[in-house]
């Protein structure tokens, strides 16, 4: 059974080519199969067998999930799923893509991205990121009134708490498909504004959402991401032409916000899975002042927020 978002009060989820082509090349049915299997290898490959629930074993040498794996979370025969990965010319229905999205973690992106190379409608389109657990909500809910969102590196923000839904911006006013880190502190008014240091902390931003584009170069959802920040944002074209490279890590941010003033916190990644996977982004208070800032925040009414 399904367990919905508003079950958890205060925590918002943001639901190769065929080696002898003719001689007029691939067809596009061929170029999807193609494109279809090499993303399920290279998610399959990126997903250890920890974050799944499965043990592993002593021998293992197959980097991430094992095929036949994938096809027991997903219910489906082993052959069946190695012929999909082989690029074979099978039917693929709605509810197998589905339960496929399901096991291999997919977030939204992901997703879409899924059902379009297979030329499937979606049947749950709003369907929330498998690896933002019941666990997490409940701790982003805990941690309240520290601001906590669950973010993945391509600065999407997947889920997060009361507070820091008022943190920059009224988040929940923002459309799913522009709740991403990137886009807001290049467009998003309100937040930009709540920043303090913005040239900085959109230099540094750019400088390691770059670094972590090495790791995902060919992935269309990273392409997406930076065609829109250069067609939106002439401040990111400049900023990204710089080619410059930074490591993550924690530091002390302050921001403006609008209703509670002044805000002094300290920023820190908690590493859910590899260190290019999801993370829990927390903003713990840097003094007593902005604990008691935070606290008023997170009070404030919905209609105020």
């Amino acid at each position: 059974m399904r367990t919905m978002a508003s079950d958890l009060p205060d925590v918002r989820v943001v639901p190769g080519f065929p080696s002898a082509p003719g001689p007029a090349g691939p067809s596009e049915p061929d170029v999807r199969r193609h494109e279809l299997a090499d993303f399920l290898r290279s998610r399959r490959e990126r997903i250890t067998p920890e974050q799944v629930g499965l043990v592993r074993g002593r021998r293992r040498r197959t980097p991430g999930l094992r095929r036949e794996e994938v096809a027991q979370l997903s219910a489906v025969g082993v052959t069946w799923y190695t012929w999909l990965e082989q690029a074979r010319d099978i039917q693929v229905s709605p509810q197998v893509l589905d339960a496929l999205a399901r096991a291999l973690l997919l977030d939204r992106s992901e997703r879409g991205h899924l059902f379009s190379l297979a030329g499937a409608i979606d049947p749950a389109p709003g369907t929330e990121c498998p690896s933002v657990t019941l666990g997490l909500r409940e701790m982003l809910r805990q941690l309240d009134p520290i601001p906590a969102c669950i973010q993945n590196s391509r600065y999407d923000i997947l889920a997060y708490n009361r507070t820091y839904g008022r943190l920059l911006c009224d988040l929940d006013t923002v459309a799913p498909e522009d709740r991403n880190c990137m886009i807001l502190a290049y467009t998003n008014a309100q937040w930009r504004s709540s920043i303090v240091d913005l040239p900085e902390v959109n230099r540094l931003m750019a400088a390691k959402f770059r670094r972590a584009m090495a790791e995902h170069l060919p992935e269309p959802a990273w392409k997406a991401l930076l065609r829109r920040l250069e067609e939106s944002s002439e401040e990111f074209r400049e900023i990204w032409a710089r080619h410059e490279v930074v490591a993550t890590g924690g530091r002390t941010k302050i921001f403006r916000n609008a209703h509670v003033g002044l805000l002094r916190l300290e920023h820190t990644d908690l590493w859910l899975g590899p260190s290019s996977g999801p993370r829990m982004v927390t903003y713990a208070p840097a003094d007593e002042e902005t604990r008691e800032r935070l606290q008023l925040l997170q009070a404030l009414e919905p209609a105020e927020a």
